[in-house]
C-alpha cells in the first residue's frame, strides 16, 4: 500500500528504521551466542585433532597461493611508488625501511585477512549454508551430534591458527618483492636492503601484526559460520548469505584494524614510557 500523506511516510520511515535497528541488535546477539557456544565446546568436549587439521588444510594451506601473490604484488608496488617518489629527494635508501615496517605492521595482516575474507569466508558460508538448507544440520541434531562441535568450532580454530601463519608468509614475500624492485630499479644492494629493513623492525612490530591477524582470523571464521548457520531459502539463499558474509567479514576486518592499531599504539607508548 502506498502512503498518501507526509505523516504516513514519516511513520513508515521511523518503523523501517526501528526494524533495522532491532534486526541488527538481534544479529549481534545471535552471533555472540554462536561464538560463546563454539568456545564452550573447546572446554567441555573439544573437537578432534583430525577435524582441526583438516580445516587448517582446507582454509589455510589452500589459501597459500592467493595470499602469496597478493603479498608479493604489494611489496613490488610499494617499492616502486616509494622508490621513484623518494628518488626526487635523494632518499632511496629509506625505501627498505618504509616497505618493511609498513608490511609487517599493517599491510601484511590486512591484505592476508582480506584475501581470506573473500576465499575462506565465502567457502565457509557456502559449505555450512548448503548443509543448512539441505537439512543436514537438522539430521546431525537428530542423531545426537552437536553441529557446533562438528562444524563451527573446528573452522573458527582453523582460521585463528591459519591467519597468523599466512601473515608470516605474506610478510616475507612482501619484503622480498620490495627487494626485487630495490635491487633491479633503485640501485640498492641486497645487503643494504636487508640491513636497513631489519634494523628498524622490532619484536613489538612483528607481534602486533600477528596479534591483528589472530583477531582477523577469528572474525572471518565466526562471520562465515554465523551466516552459514542462518541460511534459508535454498540455493538462492546460499548465494545471498555468501555475499553478506564476505561483505561483513571485510568490513569487520577494516574496522577492527583501526581499533587494534590504535590500541597497539597506546600500549606501545605505555610500554615505552614505563621502560
Amino acid at each position: 500500500m502506498i502512503p498518501d500523506t507526509a505523516g504516513e511516510i514519516k511513520e513508515e520511515g521511523i518503523s523501517f528504521k526501528n526494524n533495522m535497528i532491532r534486526r541488527y541488535i538481534e544479529s549481534v546477539g545471535d552471533a555472540t551466542s554462536l561464538v560463546i557456544d563454539a568456545f564452550k565446546v573447546c572446554f567441555k568436549n573439544p573437537p578432534s585433532f583430525n577435524s582441526i587439521t583438516y580445516e587448517i588444510f582446507q582454509l589455510g594451506v589452500k589459501s597459500f597461493v592467493i595470499v602469496s601473490v597478493a603479498a608479493l604484488a604489494v611489496g613490488l608496488v610499494m617499492a616502486i611508488q616509494f622508490g621513484f617518489g623518494l628518488a626526487r629527494f635523494g632518499a632511496k635508501l629509506y625505501v627498505p625501511k618504509i616497505v618493511t615496517i609498513s608490511i609487517v605492521r599493517e599491510l601484511g595482516p590486512i591484505f592476508t585477512a582480506l584475501m581470506l575474507a573473500g576465499r575462506v569466508g565465502a567457502g565457509i558460508t557456502s559449505e555450512v549454508g548448503s548443509m543448512k538448507v539441505t537439512q543436514q544440520i537438522d539430521a546431525m541434531r537428530a542423531l545426537g551430534t552437536d553441529p557446533i562441535r562438528r562444524i563451527v568450532t573446528p573452522k573458527i580454530i582453523a582460521c585463528i591458527i591459519a591467519a597468523p601463519l599466512l601473515t608470516i608468509v605474506a610478510n616475507f614475500l612482501g619484503i622480498f618483492g620490495g627487494l626485487l624492485i630495490s635491487t633491479t630499479n633503485l640501485n640498492v644492494s641486497a645487503y643494504d636492503y636487508f640491513f636497513k629493513s631489519f634494523e628498524i623492525v622490532t619484536n613489538r612490530d612483528v607481534l602486533g601484526g600477528l596479534f591483528k591477524s589472530v583477531v582477523f582470523g577469528f572474525l572471518i571464521g565466526s562471520t562465515g559460520c554465523y551466516y552459514g548457520m542462518r541460511t534459508t531459502g535454498g540455493t538462492q539463499g546460499v548465494g545471498q548469505a555468501t555475499t553478506k558474509s564476505v561483505v561483513a567479514a571485510s568490513v569487520l576486518v577494516v574496522l577492527s584494524d583501526f581499533l587494534l592499531t590504535k590500541a597497539i599504539w597506546i600500549f606501545d607508548n605505555m610500554f615505552t614510557a614505563g621502560g
